[in-house]
């Protein structure tokens, strides 16, 4: 018997095979019909019904798909091939708690199956229910008494104390990570600890408990010398220093730094371990309180001399050393000499390395002013580079860029009058220009040119002009220089990040886009890099453009989720508890990360703008969207910053830059932006749910769920203006631009929907002072195509003086005044259609002798009127706003191309057409937005004209 059954089994897996095939290629129609051929001879075989659900998953084929699916799960499978595809198809649809079910159910009919225990156990891994991971384990444990059984189960303890829901209360903290020890000791005790991986747990679990001495001892044991030889020694930092024994840390560090002597962060900690051992009195030895600082000094003096290759490390912890002491006001100069010299002698080894410049940054905080710019003075005396004399090679060219730069850092360009900093600019160039003919021909493709670093200063000087004369001709300039730059040096990302956002600065959406194509950016840098370009997109008047971004940043977050888990699955596997952690917290800081929710939302908000079809067909995309207004699925407490903003280079004066400062303040109000646009999107899609949501006639539930959103909204605003945010500061290029927040509350986002959200209960309860309200929102339509109007209107006017400057600002105005009246007419054309069928099946009511007193509700068909009256204003606005956006001039520069051209001083077979190519990408844009624009409008009226 058992052996028909294995023939069955393979005869079976080869008539499956073809199914399989299919899948695996993508050809998912072929795959349905030879899982319904197959079907047809075998209508009970579970694996082919489990295929054909997935089959009509991939085909997009939802709703029979889940029958398919449904049906299999409840004959409750028990055989691995019908599981794993059901698991499979439960994975896609990210219902993993289905998964638990099927497997539950398997192990229920099959108790103690090594196999389906593991797959259970690995499914609650993915729902992170630890507590039932805990006791599979031990499940799992007593069927195959293997030790990764047992470590399943001691991890999932440890987790049950700091990550699950009792991890906040200490006394359950330290009872689940005291029964973890004991566990493992019991292990230990029975001489059955077998790998590094459960050494490395073990001590993990006494870290945790701060019980530094026992780990220490463990550490330096015989049992975990056999199992953990290749302990990293950053452990041994960690516990020698929680356990305050420096003496011990010092020599340790000191062995170390002899083997490798180029090592900056063991030098930190042998730096920090000297001047710890002043406060005890293993300092004070031989001469007083310096002693342990004088022996660090011999030691990196020796470092220094017996070192055959010159390295960067032990020069760095000398002036590490020197700022250490004059900070603990030690005489520095006495014992390792003057602080200027120990920089020009760094500055002439390393000068020719592009990272000198943050070498020499880290230390320029510790003197003052009046210091670091005589500083900056001898370093570029000392790069050999003068206004007549150009870099005879490379390293000194190099030298000079590295000069300048810190030059920069110090201050020296705040001071330099307007004439000073356009004759700067000017040799700027030419320094760029000399350094690319000489030293920067046969690069390849991949390599940047050495003279790059010259055309980011400069555009970072005009930068600093332009915002000085608030004018845009001169960063106007700097893009070309840029654009030149980028022709020669093509995978210069510096170049094209700085160009991104002087192209952003002025509103200029396809040279945007150009450059984030140009940048390439994907996977994980879709998350910490897509806030220079997918942050400031909404308000830039091209919804579709902004759609299409969204979705390639989204797809990634949406792939990458169910890759997470997986990894997570497979560190249990493998049994690498060192990682678990580290995956975990990527899996949050992902799943949590602000560019992750403000796409989502965004993405939702365009859709909704852009709807333009029949009323069902707008519901029904509506309906597809999964909108939630009683729900609110955002975090707030655990949102994520994930952004890279040290991707941007800079070299601004750092006593003018507070990075932590502006990271924060523009999170804050990124933050408060995503509050106010998830709370409109709730809001709104209460309006439609009002009337559309329910399938029963009451709608008390979403009556209430629409007030309280109404009255959050509210709240939130008036939060916001108690707040008093600031624009982000704009004193550098390379400095974020300011936030929508502000732009959102000084249009009446507020008041028009507080007000609509009371038009739409009149309309559903057909209250008295409907009529009210009804002119109430038609004067808010006016000031919101008035807005439109005259921001276009002022924009024309400020062609004739700067047509750049402020662009981004009126681009922003009549977005903002577009997606709202564009929500308002997918609202309105959703209430017409829903009032105009009910006051036509509404059956006349039986006279009454019982009349009621006081104002009666008001008709159906005189509420349907009154939306009808709306649409007709509405429609009405919205060609006043067309008329304006066609009259809308393309930016005007401000000087014309000749003079750009004989400013930029660069090869004149070059200059006419880089220049005439960034001017006609501005062209480009804008017509390009006024065409969406005018095309946005026209579905509108269209739809208001039904």
């Amino acid at each position: 018997m058992a052996q028909q059954q294995g023939m069955d089994s393979a005869l079976f897996e080869r008539r499956l095979r073809p199914v399989y095939d299919n899948l695996e290629v993508g050809n998912n129609r072929k795959a349905l019909q030879e899982s319904e051929k197959l079907l047809r001879k075998h209508p009970t075989l579970l694996c082919a019904r489990a295929l054909k659900g997935l089959s009509l998953l991939r085909l997009g084929r939802y709703d029979e798909s889940h029958g398919c699916l449904q049906t299999v799960a409840e004959e409750k499978p028990t055989d691995d091939s019908t599981l794993q595809v059901l698991s499979f198809c439960y994975r896609e649809m990210e219902q993993l708690d289905k998964i638990v079910e099927l497997y539950q159910h398997a192990v229920k009919q099959n108790p103690g199956n090594e196999e389906l225990l593991a797959h259970l156990f690995i499914s609650h891994v993915r729902v992170e229910d630890y507590k039932a991971q805990q006791a599979v384990a031990l499940q799992l444990y007593k069927a195959q008494p293997k030790n990764a059984y047992y470590f399943w189960s001691v991890i999932s303890v440890v987790f049950q104390g700091i990550r699950g829901p009792e991890s906040a209360i200490p006394d359950k903290r330290k009872i689940y990570l005291g029964l973890a020890q004991r566990m493992v000791d019991k292990h230990i005790k029975e001489g059955k600890l077998e790998t590094e991986q459960e050494a490395f747990l073990y001590l993990h679990i006494l870290k945790l408990q701060n019980k530094y001495q026992e780990a220490w001892e463990f550490l330096t044991g015989e049992l975990c010398a056999k199992l953990y030889p290749g302990a990293p020694v950053s452990m041994k930092f960690e516990l020698l220093k929680e356990l305050g024994n420096w003496r011990e840390l010092n020599e340790l560090l000191q062995q170390l730094l002899d083997a490798d002597r180029d090592r900056w962060d063991y030098y930190k900690e042998y730096i920090q371990s000297s001047f710890e051992l002043l406060k005890g009195s293993e300092g004070k030895e031989e001469n007083g309180a310096s002693d342990s600082l004088t022996r660090c000094q011999e030691f990196l003096e020796r470092i220094i001399e017996s070192s055959e290759r010159k390295k960067r490390g032990p020069y760095l912890a000398r002036l590490e050393l020197h700022q250490r002491m004059r900070a603990d006001e030690w005489p520095a100069e006495q014992l390792i000499g003057d602080f200027d010299e120990l920089i020009i002698e760094y500055f002439r080894l390393f000068g020719d390395k592009s990272c000198c410049t943050h070498d020499i940054a880290l230390f320029l905080p510790s003197i003052s002013m009046k210091q670091r710019q005589a500083l900056a003075n001898k370093l570029l005396l000392e790069s050999g580079v003068t206004s007549t004399a150009l870099p005879q090679n490379k390293e000194q060219m190099q030298k000079h860029i590295c000069a300048l730069q810190i030059s920069r850092m110090c201050g020296s360009h705040m001071e330099l009058s307007v004439d000073h900093l356009l004759a700067f600019y000017t040799a700027l160039k030419l320094h760029y220009e000399h350094g690319r003919s000489t030293f920067g021909k046969k690069l390849l493709s991949t390599e940047m040119g050495p003279s790059d670093p010259y055309a980011l200063l400069a555009a970072n000087v005009m930068f600093d002009l332009s915002r000085r004369e608030q004018k845009s001709d001169h960063l106007f300039e700097a893009l070309c220089l840029l654009q030149y730059v980028l022709r020669n040096s093509t995978s210069n990302f510096h170049v094209k990040l700085l160009s991104l956002k002087i192209y952003h600065l002025f509103g200029c959406q396809v040279g945007a886009q150009e450059m984030y194509e140009y940048l390439d950016i994907k996977q994980i840098q879709l998350d910490s890099m897509g806030y220079v370009h997918c942050q400031l997109l909404p308000l830039g008047g091209r919804f579709t453009g902004c759609r299409n971004v969204y979705d390639a940043t989204l797809k990634f977050f949406t792939n990458s989720y169910k890759e997470r888990l997986e990894y997570i699955a497979l560190t249990y596997r493998f049994c690498t508890f060192s990682k678990m952690e580290e995956f975990m917290n990527f899996k949050e800081r992902l799943t949590n990360s602000l560019q992750y929710v403000a796409c989502s939302v965004e993405a939702q908000i365009c859709d909704l703008i852009s709807c333009y079809g029949s009323v069902q067909q707008n519901l029904s995309a509506y309906a597809a969207m999964s909108i939630e207004p009683a729900e609110d699925r955002i975090a707030w407490h655990e949102l994520s910053d994930n952004r890279d903003l040290e991707a941007i280079i800079r070299w601004d004066p750092l006593h003018q830059v507070n990075a932590a400062e502006e990271r924060k303040e523009s999170f804050d109000q990124e933050v408060e932006v995503l509050q106010v646009r998830s709370l409109m999107l709730r809001l709104f899609a209460s309006f439609i749910d009002l009337y559309h949501g329910s399938s029963g006639k009451d709608s008390t539930a979403e009556t209430v769920t629409l007030e309280l959103l109404r009255e959050s909204w509210t709240g939130l605003f008036q939060r916001l203006r108690l707040m008093n945010y600031k624009p982000l500061a704009q004193k550098f290029l390379v400095n974020l631009l300011p936030t929508r927040l502000l732009l959102l509350l000084d249009l009446p986002y507020e008041r028009f929907f507080d007000d609509l959200a009371q038009l739409v209960l009149d309309l559903q309860s057909g209250a008295p002072r409907l009529a009210e309200h009804c002119k109430l929102v038609g004067d808010h339509v006016v000031t919101i195509m008035e807005i439109c109007v005259n921001t276009i209107a002022e924009s024309n006017g400020w062609n004739g003086k700067d047509g750049l400057w402020r662009r981004r600002e009126h681009q922003q105005k009549v977005a903002a005044s577009l997606e709202i009246l564009s929500l308002y007419a997918l609202l309105l054309s959703v209430l017409n259609d829903k009032l105009h069928v009910s006051s036509k099946t509404k059956t006349k009511k039986r006279p009454s002798d019982n009349k009621v007193e006081g104002p009666q509700p008001i008709s159906e068909k005189e509420r349907s009127q009154m939306v009808q009256e709306l649409m007709r204003q509405l429609k009405h606005k919205l060609e006043a706003c067309d008329v304006a956006i066609r009259n809308w001039k393309a930016p005007v520069l401000p000087r014309d191309l000749s003079s750009f051209m004989s400013d930029m001083s660069l090869k004149p077979e070059v200059e006419a057409t880089l220049i005439g190519d960034v001017s006609a990408t501005f062209k480009d844009s804008h017509e390009l937005m006024v065409t969406e624009q005018r095309n946005l409008l026209k579905d509108k009226i269209r739809m208001m004209a039904k």
